[in-house]
């Protein structure tokens, strides 16, 4: 069921509509090197093969799992020869080009530059992080969407009736609820889509596909959640940012997205202590004692109950007041030291363990803060040269309010002294 043309081709109308930037490179055949950025079963492969057949170009398929330097001579080779014997420019697909290492991206270099073949890379991780920076600067970088509903039903829908290389020759009846059903858990796949219908049409009883087989077809729908790979870093990031936006339905819908893609719950606490401390802060001091709590409430338990304490953790932490003023005030503060270097401990803080220190003035005027009514300290303890620096500066958010007006009062109490 591969497309063979444009015109049979479903979805990214956003690089291949009519005017668009692919359509337009293709039907004035000024191809250029290509990198495909897309999930599976968006079509990455077919459309190289179209635009190979529309530019009337020989085609190489090149699996970066299969091939390494020897076989890329191998190619150039067969580029080359095609272009002398047959007068034919060649398109080389290299699927999944993310997993050759730099070296082997390295050896496409010159034959790119050269334009001894036209290459079209195709990812599903984000070519920013895994093209090397020379060979990406030469090609461009089209973003593949998953598809859309509609356009996985209509390919399900021309599967069912194409006789010739599809499932017409069964005259299938399908539901209109499973064949809906079969396109929403394809997830944007083409190649899952059509898996499950080929399944369901070995399960149809009397010539019929129902909700039924469709659903027993599907069995589990696997989540894109790469452990190693940019949905990873793309589903955490959505988690962290809704507890920061308190947002706690959100936040409770990334982290079952995690749990159900097989995350490691221990991770995901991991992260949640973090967050604790660095957005919720002294706004709400028991953000990370809850935090810590669940934690070790989960290595008790596990799973599946662990759920639950995820969830309550979740919720607390998403609901709660938040302040990073703690998290700038410990960056501020390492960043002075940075600059300044040690400065000397001011006389009157420093140990004196000895009669000779004390001699030297070491801890002389010191005040002892019990000694006072209410145990404020009344003297500097920052060296000299920083005097007065402030590097935490409290908001006006939950118990951190407290802490503000307490710290404002000392500071009175320190100004008359």
């Amino acid at each position: 069921m591969r497309p063979r043309t444009i015109s049979e081709y479903l979805g990214q109308e956003h690089i291949l509509g009519e005017g668009k930037l692919l359509r337009r490179l293709i039907e004035t055949d000024r191809l250029s090197s290509l990198i495909f950025w897309g999930p599976p079963g968006s079509g990455k492969t077919t459309l190289a093969r179209i635009i190979a057949g529309a530019t009337k170009s020989h085609f190489i398929f090149f699996s970066a799992i299969m091939s390494g330097i020897k076989e890329i001579r191998e190619v150039v080779k067969e580029a080359e020869d095609t272009l002398k014997y047959r007068g034919l420019r060649t398109i080389l697909f290299v699927d999944e080009i993310h997993r050759f290492n730099k070296s082997q991206q390295d050896a496409f270099l010159p034959y790119v530059e050269r334009g001894t073949f036209t290459m079209i890379g195709a990812t599903t991780e984000n070519p920013s992080f895994e093209v090397i920076a020379p060979l990406l600067s030469r090609c461009k970088v089209l973003v593949l969407n998953p598809l859309s509903e509609g356009e996985v039903a209509a390919i399900l829908e021309h599967a069912l009736s194409d006789r010739e290389r599809g499932l017409g020759e069964l005259q299938l009846e399908v539901s209109a609820e499973a064949l809906q059903f079969m396109a929403e858990q394809a997830g944007g796949d083409a190649r899952v889509a059509l898996n499950t219908l080929e399944t369901a049409a070995r399960l149809a009883h009397g010539g019929a596909i129902s909700l039924e087989s469709a659903r027993e077809a599907v069995q589990k729908k696997p989540l894109l959640y790469d452990k190693g790979g940019e949905e990873h870093y793309n589903v955490i990031s959505a988690f962290i940012k809704s507890m920061r936006g308190s947002d706690p339905d959100a936040a409770l819908y990334w982290v079952a997205r995690m749990l159900e893609s097989g995350e490691d719950p221990i991770f995901i606490l991991r992260r949640m202590v973090v967050f604790a401390s660095e957005d919720v802060g002294n706004a709400d001091p028991r953000g990370l004692q809850l935090t810590i709590s669940a934690l070790q409430a989960f290595q008790l338990v596990g799973m599946p109950e662990g759920r639950i304490i995820l969830g309550q953790a979740v919720s607390y932490l998403a609901t709660a007041p938040k302040s990073n003023a703690a998290y700038l005030g410990i960056n501020q503060a390492l960043a002075e030291v940075r600059q300044s270097g040690a400065l000397p401990v001011p006389m009157h803080i420093r140990n004196a363990p000895t009669s000779l220190m004390k001699n030297m003035g070491y801890g002389k005027g010191y005040l002892y803060p019990h000694d006072f009514p209410e145990g404020e300290g009344t003297q500097g303890y920052l060296p000299e040269a920083i005097a007065g620096r402030r590097f935490y500066e409290p908001k006006e958010s939950g118990y951190e309010k407290s802490i503000k007006e307490r710290m404002e009062w000392l500071k009175g109490k320190r100004e008359k002294h």
